[in-house]
């Protein structure tokens, strides 16, 4: 049975002395499955793992993906994405996002079927600031008064990539392919799922890409989100980690939000980043549509 601890009362455990580098017994992955399910954050403190090693193991809990952002994807390693404010010997940028602060936001919520599970690897990372939070979107919708939570019952968030780009801090960041354009179109998804197993409602939410919501007028739309959002990032309902050089976090985007501070633009940050898609008969999923009402699109 696996040693772990406990890091907040209803996200975040900590796993204690596995050697992820390793071939794991069947009945430890089982366990570390159902401990990713069940509490959304899996931290592994202090590892020393090469990229091939990361990739075997974040492929325990579901395929890998390659996700839109190909110019921030490692060489070596196509699937791992390298996020950092550290440039080469030509003055480009290694990877992507920098060093600026980042809002609460649930990665690619802005496709059709998001690949909800992520990992993030620390290899140097800067002495103060680029500290990352993580929310609980089932604590906090059990926290919604009850007239907020009849508000949104029923309602789609539309989700908007062009939002997210607009708001990164480093104009290399914001330029996309075509390519990357095409397969990023204006989508929405329920605001509120339920998990497959339990049924256990959660919100789905991500504040860098949300334009408004389905057949609502913008500016309602964007009102009631707020009011949404004001509540579910509630103290209570969040994670805070503290990284250290070799830690590695395992998140469902199904159902938590995260958000990083900013940090010294001289100090270095080299981060590497996996996409898993989860099973969906043990994780909430997102719905995808394509966002078609002209009602709740930003003028």
């Amino acid at each position: 049975m696996l040693e772990t601890r406990q890091l907040h009362p209803t996200l975040a455990r900590e796993v204690v002395g596995l050697r992820l580098w390793e071939r794991l017994d069947e009945a430890i992955v089982a366990e570390l499955r159902t401990l990713y399910a069940q509490y959304g954050v899996l931290v592994f403190r202090r590892r020393a793992l090469s990229e091939a090693e990361l990739a075997a193991f974040c492929a325990l809990f579901g395929p890998l993906e390659r996700t839109v952002r190909s110019d921030w994807a490692s060489p070596t390693a196509p699937e791992v994405t390298v996020l950092s404010n550290l440039k080469d010997a030509l003055g480009r940028p290694i990877g992507g996002l920098g060093d600026g602060e980042l809002q609460w936001h649930s990665d690619q919520s802005y496709m059709l079927e998001p690949a909800t599970g992520a990992a993030l690897y620390a290899l140097e990372l800067p002495s103060e600031g680029g500290e990352t939070f993580w929310v609980d979107l089932r604590a906090a919708y059990t926290g919604l008064p009850r007239q907020l939570r009849a508000r949104i019952a029923g309602k789609r968030g539309i989700f908007d990539y062009t939002k997210r780009l607009a708001g990164y801090g480093r104009e290399a960041d914001q330029q996309i392919s075509e390519e990357t354009r095409r397969l990023t179109p204006p989508v929405s998804h329920a605001l509120v799922r339920a998990h497959p197993g339990t049924g256990e409602r959660s919100l789905y939410l991500d504040s860098t890409t949300t334009v408004g919501i389905d057949y609502m007028d913008t500016a309602s739309g964007l009102a009631l989100l707020d009011e949404v959002y004001e509540s579910a990032t509630r103290d209570e309902f969040v994670y805070a980690h503290q990284w250290q050089v070799g830690d590695l976090l395992l998140w469902d985007n199904g159902f938590t939000m995260h958000r990083r501070t900013p940090f010294d633009p001289s100090a270095r940050r080299l981060m590497k980043r996996m996409t898993m898609k989860l099973d969906r008969h043990h994780h909430v999923m997102p719905d995808g549509r394509l966002a078609q009402s002209e009602i709740g699109m930003p003028i």
